[in-house]
């Protein structure tokens, strides 16, 4: 590993390859990199370049266009290291599939394998123009999930950042009350000494023993209480994290869930849209869902007309009689029931409708 004169040195040696300026005689040179092309140069010969718009790498043998907003600070000192960890981010960043997303352990392993191999490739140049195809296929065909995913992930970091910032306050707030508690317990033992002191004092020595036993029993009860008190925070701490963790439940997946490029993931069955209601059914006579169609009905009118064969010879069917009936019965349930729905959710009072059309008759009179 290289110390830090070794590193102070190396700095010292830099050298614009475009205006050949070296760090040495202008410690304040900032160089920068781009990611089409990872060539260095200085920033006054970028701003001297690219400030007019994109143009060519000025690097000899380098035909890449390059851009002024592209261009920024090496984070890492191997250019190396900088060029993978920029093609790992890009490549994760489109191939950001989850594990609940795939049918087996096997399958999401199996993908991240994949993954693996095609940065691999980019990164050592192999096959790149087919990898990239691949990447850009995926992403046109893919892009709601990958949206979806990248949600998720900052939804997961955000979680992550609040706990770890309540768990920050609450480890504050512990040690605040520890002290607390430490210095009034000081503090009370100090004053039931010197209360002892002076009972003692002001009495006889054979009152010394019971007046020993009752200090020691009041220090014996202010210590319980000051341990059922933390019993009580730790147990609310613990529930506030349940509840947390409760609530931290992970979003619903969305998009299509065949790709051609990615193997094994699970199927997402789309719910169909919900239909309107539709109160006649089609108008089948005897498809109804809010009654059911009895084969005969108790009555001494229509036992008559049942065992009449004079009325069966006209081809007269009671369970016509029957369905025009029950449907007449209940055809008025639906008239209001967007109206009432509506008032519900929007928090009214909501009157029925046959106390909706009386008050609306006494009104007319």
């Amino acid at each position: 590993m290289a110390s830090k004169d070794d590193l102070d040195h190396r700095d010292e040696d830099e050298v614009c390859p475009v205006c050949k300026s070296s760090r040495y005689l202008n410690p304040n040179m900032r160089f920068l990199i781009n990611p089409e092309c990872y060539h260095k140069m200085c920033e006054s010969c970028v701003d001297r370049i690219f400030s007019s718009g994109p143009s060519n790498c000025p690097v000899a043998g380098c035909r890449k266009t390059l851009r002024k907003n592209k261009f920024r600070a090496q984070t890492f000192e191997d250019i190396g290291v900088e060029r993978e960890v920029d093609i790992r981010r890009r490549v994760m960043h489109i191939l950001n599939r989850r594990e609940e997303e795939f049918d087996s352990k096997r399958a999401y392993d199996d993908f991240l394998e994949q993954r693996e191999e095609m940065i691999a490739n980019l990164v050592s140049r192999i096959d790149v123009a087919k990898t990239e195809a691949q990447l850009q296929k995926y992403a046109s065909e893919n892009m709601q999930s990958i949206r979806t995913n990248q949600a998720l992930e900052e939804q997961e970091a955000s979680s992550f950042q609040a706990r770890m910032t309540q768990e920050q306050e609450e480890a504050r707030l512990r040690r605040q009350l520890a002290r607390e508690q430490l210095e009034n317990e000081r503090r009370e033992i100090q004053a039931s000494r010197e209360d002892m002191l002076n009972r003692l004092a002001a009495g006889s020595s054979a009152d010394a023993a019971a007046i020993a036993r009752e200090g020691h029993k009041v220090l014996l009860k202010k210590s319980s209480a000051r341990r059922s008190e933390e019993d009580r925070i730790r147990q609310k701490q613990a529930a506030l994290r349940s509840e947390m963790k409760r609530g931290a439940g992970a979003g619903e997946l969305a998009g299509p869930s065949d790709s051609g490029l990615i193997k094994g993931l699970r199927k997402i069955k789309t719910p169909e849209p919900e239909k309107p209601y539709d109160p006649f059914m089609g108008y089948v006579p005897e498809k109804r869902d809010y009654y059911t169609l009895q084969s005969s009905y108790p009555s001494t009118y229509l036992d008559r007309i049942r065992n009449d064969t004079r009325m069966a010879a006209g081809g007269y069917d009671l369970k016509e009689y029957y369905s025009r009936t029950m449907l007449e019965a209940f055809a008025g349930l639906g008239c209001f029931i967007g109206e009432e729905v509506s008032r519900r959710d929007a928090g009214a009072e909501v009157k029925p409708a046959a106390t909706a059309g009386a008050a609306m008759a006494a009104g007319g009179e």
